[in-house]
C-alpha cells in the first residue's frame, strides 16, 4: 500500500501530514495523558496540532513556515482564553463566536499566511467555548496548546519536511526573461524593417504562468507587504510592456534605428531584473542607463517633430511606453527585494504615486488592505460574514439542544462550508456518508472493547496513519470516516467510553453541516460567481474615470489627485473575486476568457496611467494649448466610453457583441494630426507627451473594446 500511495500525486503529502499528526499530536497526547496524568493538557495538545496539520497549508520555504507557526502561538493563547471565559453562558459564547469568526475569516484579506491559519485559530476558540465552564483549567489548556503548536513546528521543520516551493519571484523571473527576448527580437525587426508578427508566443506563455490564478494559492503574493505588492506591480508592468510590443505589429514596417536601440536598452534592463528575481539576494541596479536612453530618444524625437508622420509618432510613442514600462518593472523589482523609492514630491500624496505603497508604513499598508475590503462588494467580506453567522448560529443551537461534544457541530460547520451554496451541498453528501461509516465502525469497536483505554491508545496512531495517509487519495468520505474514528478514539481515552459516542458524532456532523448549508443558501449563495460580473464592471468603470482624470491633469498642467488609488482598489477587488471564482466548481464550463480581457483592460488603464502621471509630474507641467487639450480630452472621453460600454455589457451579461473590436488608426487620430500640423507651436516636451498620452488612450480604448467584441 505504501508503494501505491507514494506513486500517487497526492500520496506523499498526505502520508507526510499523517506522520506529523502522530508525532506532533499523538505523542504529546500520550505523554501528557499517561505520563503526567494531565488529561486537559493532553486534549489541547493534540487539538493544537490537528487543525494546523489537517486544515492549514502554510506557505513559503521551511524557515518562513516555522516562523508562521510560531506566530500562531500567541493568537492561539488569545483564542483559548476568550473561549474559556465566554463559555459561562451560551449566548456569550455565541457572541464571541460571531466576533472571532468574522475577524479571523476577514483576516484572509491580509494574504495566504493569515488565510492558512484561519481555521486553526477559529477552532482554538471553539474547543474551550463549550461546557464545562472551567476557567481554573485555563493554565492546563494553554500549556497543552503550546506543546501541540511547538511540536507541530518541530515536526514540520525536521521530520520529512516539505520541499521548498518554487517562489513566485522565480516564476516572474522567467516572464521577465521572455519579455526581454520579445523586446530584443522586436528591436531587430524594427531596425531591419521586417515583419513583427509571430514574436509573442514565449512571452505570452511565461506571463500566463505568472498569473495569480495559475499559482498555487499558498504561494500567491497577495499580502499587503511591500514585497508582495511590488511583485504584483512588476507582473502587471511586464504585461504592459508586452502589450506595447504587440501593438507595434500594427505599425508600418519602416526601419527605425533609434527606436530599435531604445528597445535593446529596455531588454538589457530587464535581464538584471530577471536575474535578481531568480536569485532573490539583491535588487537590480537603478535603471540609470535606460533613463539616459529615454532622454536621448526624446531628444531625437524632438528634432524630427517637423517632419514626422502620425504613424511615426504612434510607433515612437509605443516604443517609449515599452521602455517606460521596463523602468517600472525594474523599480518594482528593486522594491520587492528591499530597496526604497524616492520620497513623494511636495504636495503629492503617496496614494497617487506609482509606487506609493512603498512610501507608507507597514501598518498603513495592512490597514489600507482591510479598509479596501470593507465593502459589501468584497467576496472576502462576504465569506467572513457567512462564516461568522453560521458558527454563531451553530453555537447557539448546540447550547439550546444541550448537545454533548458540541465542538463537533462547529467543526463540521467550519470544515464543510464552502464559498458557494452549490459547493457546500456537494461537500455534504460524502461527509455524511463517511461520518456514518466511521460511526458504525466506531460503535462496533466501542461495544467490543469497552472501557480499556490501552486498546484505544494503540489504535489511535494506526488510524491516523492509515486514515489521514490515504484520505486525500480516496476522497472526502474516507477523510470524514477517519476523522470520526480519530475523535472517538481520543475522547474514549479521556472519559468512560460508550458505543453511543459514535452516534453523537454522526448527529453533530449532520447538524453542523446542515447549519453551514443553510447559511450558504441564505448569504450570497452564488459565491464569487454571483459577484464576478459586477466586480469587473466596477474595475472598468474606475478605469474610465482614470482615463479622464489623468488626461485632465495633462491638459491643465495640474498636480492634484488623479484617482490612481480608486482604480487600484477596484482592480484589487476584481482580482480577489476572480481568484475565488477559480476555486469554485463550475461543472462543464471553462473560465470565460472575457475575465482575462477585462483584467487586461484594467491593467492597461492603470499601468499606463501610472507611467503617464509619473512622466507628467517629472516634467514642466505647463498646460497644453487649448486645441491640443480639446483633442486629447475628446480621445479620453472616447476611451472612457469604451470602458463604460464594456462595463455595461458585463453587468447585463451580454458581452459578446458582433463585429470587430474598435481600432484607432494613427492617421485618423486628432491629437496626432494636431502634433504633426502644429508641433512647432508648443514646447517639444508637451508635444511628445501629447503623442505618448494618445498612444496610451488608444491602446486603452482598443483593449476595453475587446472585452465585449472578441
Amino acid at each position: 500500500m505504501i508503494r501505491w500511495l507514494l506513486r500517487h500525486e497526492d500520496g506523499p503529502p498526505a502520508l507526510r501530514r499523517a506522520v506529523w499528526i502522530v508525532l506532533a499530536g499523538c505523542v504529546p497526547f500520550f505523554a501528557l495523558r499517561y505520563g503526567l496524568h494531565r488529561p486537559v493538557a493532553a486534549l489541547y495538545a493534540i487539538f493544537g496540532a490537528l487543525p494546523l496539520v489537517l486544515f492549514c497549508h502554510v506557505p513559503g520555504p521551511p524557515r518562513q513556515r516555522t516562523r508562521t507557526l510560531l506566530a500562531a502561538l500567541p493568537v492561539g493563547w488569545l483564542m483559548v482564553t476568550a473561549g474559556t471565559l465566554l463559555a459561562v453562558r451560551s449566548w456569550a459564547a455565541a457572541c464571541g463566536m460571531l466576533v472571532v469568526g468574522f475577524l479571523v475569516a476577514f483576516c484572509a484579506a491580509l494574504g495566504p499566511r493569515a488565510a492558512a491559519l484561519s481555521i486553526a485559530h477559529q477552532l482554538y476558540y471553539v474547543l474551550p467555548c463549550f461546557p464545562p465552564y472551567a476557567p481554573q483549567t485555563l493554565g492546563s489548556r494553554l500549556a497543552g496548546l503550546t506543546v501541540g503548536i511547538l511540536c507541530t513546528a518541530l515536526a514540520e521543520r525536521f521530520v520529512w519536511p516539505e520541499p521548498a516551493p518554487v517562489p513566485y519571484r522565480a516564476v516572474l523571473a522567467d516572464a521577465a526573461d521572455a519579455v526581454a527576448r520579445h523586446a530584443e527580437r522586436t528591436a531587430v525587426a524594427l531596425a531591419a524593417g521586417t515583419g513583427l508578427a509571430a514574436l509573442r508566443g514565449a512571452a505570452d506563455r511565461a506571463l500566463d504562468a505568472a498569473r495569480l490564478s495559475r499559482v498555487p494559492a499558498a504561494e500567491r503574493p497577495t499580502s499587503p507587504s511591500m514585497s508582495d505588492r511590488a511583485l504584483n506591480h512588476a507582473h502587471a508592468a511586464l504585461r504592459y510592456v508586452r502589450d506595447q510590443l504587440d501593438r507595434l505589429h500594427a505599425c508600418p514596417d519602416v526601419p527605425h534605428p533609434v527606436s530599435a536601440e531604445l528597445l535593446r536598452q529596455a531588454a538589457a534592463a530587464l535581464r538584471p531584473a530577471a536575474a535578481a528575481l531568480r536569485d532573490g539576494s539583491a535588487g537590480p541596479p537603478p535603471p540609470d542607463e535606460l533613463a539616459a536612453a529615454l532622454g536621448t530618444f526624446d531628444t531625437a524625437r524632438a528634432r524630427t517633430l517637423d517632419r514626422v508622420s502620425a504613424a511615426g509618432l504612434r510607433q515612437d510613442a509605443l516604443v517609449r511606453a515599452a521602455a517606460e514600462g521596463t523602468r517600472m518593472v525594474t523599480e518594482a523589482t528593486r522594491i520587492a527585494l528591499g530597496a526604497r523609492p524616492a520620497p513623494p514630491r511636495s504636495g503629492v500624496t503617496p496614494a497617487d504615486e506609482p509606487f506609493g505603497y512603498a512610501l507608507v508604513s507597514g501598518p498603513g499598508r495592512w490597514w489600507w488592505r482591510l479598509r479596501a475590503h470593507l465593502t459589501p462588494g468584497s467576496v472576502l467580506l462576504q465569506n467572513a460574514v457567512r462564516v461568522a453567522v453560521a458558527l454563531a448560529a451553530a453555537r447557539l443551537l448546540a447550547g439550546a439542544l444541550d448537545l454533548s461534544h458540541g465542538f463537533w457541530v462547529l467543526l463540521a460547520t467550519l470544515s464543510l462550508m464552502r464559498t458557494s451554496a452549490a459547493d457546500t451541498r456537494s461537500a455534504l453528501v460524502p461527509a455524511f456518508l463517511g461520518t456514518a461509516a466511521g460511526a458504525a465502525l466506531a460503535a462496533g469497536l466501542l461495544y467490543a472493547v469497552g472501557d480499556r483505554p490501552v486498546y484505544y491508545a494503540v489504535l489511535l496512531p494506526v488510524v491516523v496513519l492509515v486514515g489521514f495517509g490515504v484520505g486525500p487519495v480516496l476522497g472526502p468520505a474516507w477523510m470524514q470516516a477517519a476523522m470520526t474514528l480519530t475523535f472517538v478514539l481520543i475522547f474514549s481515552q479521556l472519559a468512560a467510553p460508550h458505543w453511543e459516542l459514535s452516534g453523537v458524532r454522526l448527529v453533530n456532523v449532520v447538524i453542523g453541516g446542515s447549519v453551514g448549508a443553510l447559511a450558504g443558501l441564505l448569504a450570497w449563495p452564488r459565491g464569487a460567481h454571483g459577484r464576478l460580473r459586477q466586480a469587473f464592471a466596477d474595475a472598468l468603470t474606475a478605469s474610465a474615470a482614470l482615463c479622464r482624470s489623468v488626461t485632465g491633469a495633462l491638459c491643465t498642467g495640474g498636480d492634484g489627485p488623479v484617482g490612481l488609488h480608486r482604480a487600484r482598489k477596484a482592480v484589487l477587488l476584481a482580482e480577489a473575486t476572480y481568484l475565488q471564482y477559480r476555486t469554485e466548481r463550475h461543472p462543464g464550463r471553462d473560465p470565460d476568457p472575457v475575465w482575462g480581457d477585462a483584467m487586461a483592460a484594467a491593467y492597461q488603464a492603470l499601468r499606463g496611467g501610472e507611467a503617464t502621471v509619473g512622466r507628467h509630474r517629472a516634467g514642466h507641467r505647463v498646460p497644453l494649448p487649448a486645441a491640443a487639450a480639446d483633442r486629447l480630452a475628446a480621445l479620453a472621453a472616447r476611451a472612457a466610453e469604451e470602458y463604460l460600454r464594456s462595463a455595461a455589457a458585463l453587468r447585463a451579461g451580454r458581452w459578446r457583441e458582433t463585429g470587430p473590436p474598435p481600432v484607432c488608426p494613427a492617421r485618423e487620430s486628432a491629437p496626432l494630426r494636431y502634433v504633426v500640423e502644429h508641433g512647432a507651436e508648443i514646447p517639444p516636451e508637451r508635444a511628445l507627451l501629447t503623442a505618448d498620452a494618445e498612444a496610451w488612450l488608444t491602446g486603452a480604448a482598443e483593449t476595453a473594446g475587446r472585452v465585449r467584441t472578441r
